[in-house]
């Protein structure tokens, strides 16, 4: 029997969902749920369309909702709010907010007996993972984290939440000096300002007070105060020209010492270079999505985070053609 996927929110990464069921033989999309008028949303693969007012309704139609709403307001309401009633996966995002976030996911996920798993994608996820393995590997050493570039659909999102602004990107960038520090094994000390800039490309509305908006970019707590921040207004025709795609990336990396006095140095990186963050990020809360469902079987509930989960879980292949094919 294949695991019955819904999807809350049909924006980029609902989409992008959308596209990795469809890769997957033992999942099938059973529908997208939305706040908007149902009518008014086009769905490429032909699946039912509801309002999302009707999702408690469909317990027994679903095994696992897909909560692809922003981590800015989104999120922080929906995931606890439907994991009353379902298996979810969301992406939050808002690395200083997770352990809040866990809490109140936890509880409700306890409650209805179900799993729940948050921050899903690649950072805070595979990137996650990563710097927990390198950490317990290598003792003796340093974490250090890169962004991009690329487009941050969060920042983007939580800019557009601006009133007077009709849309936006917003660019993550490494400082290249200090990413050719690390990887040197100098151990630098680095702050988030000198580790990366963000850069944001603003269409705002026409009677909009720019100056206004710029300074609530660049003060914006957990997103911009803490960095070196450009703004750029520019106006939706070169927004869609110049800025139409959602590319990302970046690295973990992980310097260390080892010997009887640290003679030798070690340097663990993973990278990503991704054409398309929300498909990306939408095929990581898929493999995920099979975790939940199989954990659930199994009589697990409650909030989970990538390093809750076996990596088993997350593959459809069975123990035999693992051990075969991939150990």
């Amino acid at each position: 029997m294949k695991i019955r996927v819904a999807i809350m929110g049909y924006g980029n990464l609902g989409k992008g969902i959308e596209c990795a069921v469809e890769q997957n033989d033992d999942m099938e999309l059973v529908g997208v749920f939305t706040r908007r008028a149902p009518e008014t949303v086009t769905v490429r693969s032909g699946v039912p369309v509801y309002s999302a007012v009707k999702l408690p309704e469909m317990q027994d139609k679903i095994d696992v909702l897909m909560m692809c709403g922003g981590s800015a307001t989104d999120l922080p309401k929906q995931t606890a709010e439907y994991a009353k009633y379902f298996n979810v996966v969301d992406s939050f995002d808002t690395h200083a907010k997770i352990p809040e976030h866990f809490a109140k996911v936890d509880a409700a996920a306890r409650e209805s007996g179900k799993i729940a798993m948050i921050s899903v994608g690649w950072d805070p996820g595979m990137f996650s993972l990563n710097r927990l393995y390198a950490n317990a590997i290598l003792r003796d050493g340093s974490d250090y984290t890169f962004w991009g570039k690329g487009v941050s659909q969060g920042h983007s999102d939580a800019i557009r939440r601006i009133p007077g602004v009709l849309d936006a990107k917003q660019y993550t960038i490494p400082v290249e000096s200090a990413l050719e520090s690390v990887r040197n094994c100098e151990n630098p000390e680095l702050t988030t300002r000198q580790k990366h800039t963000r850069e944001c490309f603003v269409v705002a509305e026409e009677s909009a007070d720019k100056a206004w908006i710029e300074n609530e970019i660049k003060t914006m707590p957990n997103y911009f105060a803490d960095y070196d921040t450009t703004v750029h207004f520019i106006t939706e025709e070169e927004l869609q020209r110049d800025h139409a795609g959602i590319p990302h990336g970046g690295m973990v990396l992980r310097t260390g010492k080892t010997g009887v006095n640290g003679e030798h140095n070690h340097v663990i990186e993973y990278s990503l270079k991704l054409d398309s963050n929300p498909e990306f990020t939408a095929c990581v809360l898929t493999a995920y999505a099979r975790a939940a469902y199989r954990m659930n079987r199994e009589g697990m509930k409650g909030c989970k985070t990538v390093f809750d989960v076996a990596p088993a879980y997350l593959s459809p292949m069975t123990a035999e053609e693992m051990r075969s094919r991939l150990l």
